[in-house]
């Protein structure tokens, strides 16, 4: 039998990863995955499955669906990536990470079989997560998408219900520079028949792209951002519900009063009990082990940090971070090479009172702090240059008073390499 070890460097430095590699790892395309899941016994067959695509707010809604399902007393899978600290994070049951054993039996099992592909990470990851979820006799999974949706590897499932959060200019390498053409790949997770709640759909273009194809698949469509789902407005939190009662939810960036709506959708088309809503809003943290989303680290000064990367996520952040505190807030960023930069280092700029800190997370892709500073400056953004994101942190501890805030983000890899400074 392999080491944990031996199995998590094979699945790294032998199969082609999209956060080492970038682009060069993606695999558009279903053969692979579908020869993979005929391989190990079509183990997606054996459970209930919701996917879940979107370019902002996924992690979070499909962490959150999934703390309701376990509070109605379901047995409930959990696939997402990409991870922060623990690669185990993208696989759990009942909020508990897959286990080393099973991690390191799969891929033993895999390397003895001769199969004639060559899958990505997340290919043969995915493989893994359906097979643990039907070796566990989950009653219902989670399924996060990697990228885009038609051609997303996940996409060989067929689910009780369909959810896709939003749509916004996120690899438009891959899913194409427009809005129109970016929904047209989301929804290609649309099924025949199968219910889907769409979150937010405010452009014409995008809201005909999916009723188009709900019609076409005869697939009933809710659009969450449609109906009003509770009483007056929310306030720091607390919803009053139509349908589920009152409760407050545990996560607090400003995007989750979308992402609540569409919640609140999913889980009256699954006909989940009005307790196990509201639970699973209140504790989705201790349910899942959901971190990095408006994750409060530290009180005095206020430290936060968010997955947040692209053009949607920094719409809701950047006003966030600007009505959080009355003192500076010192902002720590680092990015990957094949992020656009334009729209979310504008929405920085429209920060008041800040002090920037560029960095670079620890991945082989990430952005050069000096082509991150030479980004900013064409911007009119100044800062100093860190080559860690430990180091950036260290030196916004030394400069932040009490009244301050920092916040840690900009790539998923720079809250990875945060949350593990700090552990």
């Amino acid at each position: 039998m392999v080491s944990y070890d031996e199995a998590i460097d094979f699945l790294y430095n032998s199969l082609p990863v999209f956060q080492r590699m970038g682009p060069g790892a993606y695999k558009p395309g279903l053969g692979t995955s579908l020869k993979l899941d005929e391989a190990f016994g079509h183990p997606h067959r054996r459970f209930k499955s919701i996917h879940i695509a979107g370019t902002n707010g996924k992690g979070s809604t499909a962490h959150t669906l999934a703390a309701m399902l376990q509070s109605a007393g379901y047995k409930t899978g959990l696939y997402t990536s990409p991870h922060l600290v623990d690669f185990r994070e993208r696989i759990r049951v009942n909020g508990e990470m897959i286990s080393h054993e099973a991690v390191c039996d799969f891929v033993e099992r895999y390397r003895n079989m001769d199969l004639g592909c060559d899958p990505s990470f997340f290919e043969l990851t995915m493989t893994m997560a359906f097979e643990h979820f039907a070796r566990e006799k989950v009653d219902y999974a989670v399924i996060e998408t990697g990228l885009g949706g038609r051609l997303d590897s996940t996409n060989i499932i067929t689910p009780e219900l369909c959810v896709i959060t939003n749509i916004s200019f996120d690899h438009t390498a891959f899913l194409g520079n427009t809005l129109e053409a970016i929904a047209g790949e989301k929804a290609g997770i649309i099924k025949k028949g199968v219910p889907v709640i769409v979150g937010e759909a405010e452009d014409e273009g995008v809201r005909r792209v999916f009723e188009q194809k709900a019609r076409a698949e005869n697939a009933p469509i809710t659009f969450a951002d449609r109906n009003r789902y509770w009483k007056g407005e929310p306030v720091d939190f607390h919803f009053d519900s139509n349908l589920f009662g009152k409760f407050t939810t545990e996560l607090r960036g400003d995007c989750q009063i979308r992402n609540t709506a569409t919640l609140l959708a999913a889980a009256q088309a699954l006909q989940l009990p009005a307790e196990a809503v509201r639970r699973g809003f209140e504790n989705v943290v201790e349910l899942t082990g959901l971190t990095g989303r408006w994750m409060v680290v530290g009180k005095s000064p206020l430290t936060v940090t968010d997955t947040g990367h692209n053009e949607g996520g920094w719409r809701y952040l950047a006003p966030q971070i600007d009505h959080s505190v009355s003192g500076t807030k010192h902002i720590i960023l680092g990015f990957v090479n094949d992020k656009d930069l334009t729209h979310i280092l504008e929405s920085v700029k429209g920060i008041s009172n800040t002090r920037l800190y560029f960095t670079r997370p620890s991945v082989e892709r990430a952005r050069s702090v000096e082509s991150l500073m030479d980004e900013a400056a064409r911007r009119g953004l100044q800062g100093c240059g860190y080559p860690t994101v430990a180091e950036a942190f260290a030196r916004a501890q030394q400069d932040a008073g009490d009244d301050d805030m920092i916040f840690v983000g900009g790539s998923t890899f720079v809250v990875a390499d945060f949350l593990s400074s700090l552990s």
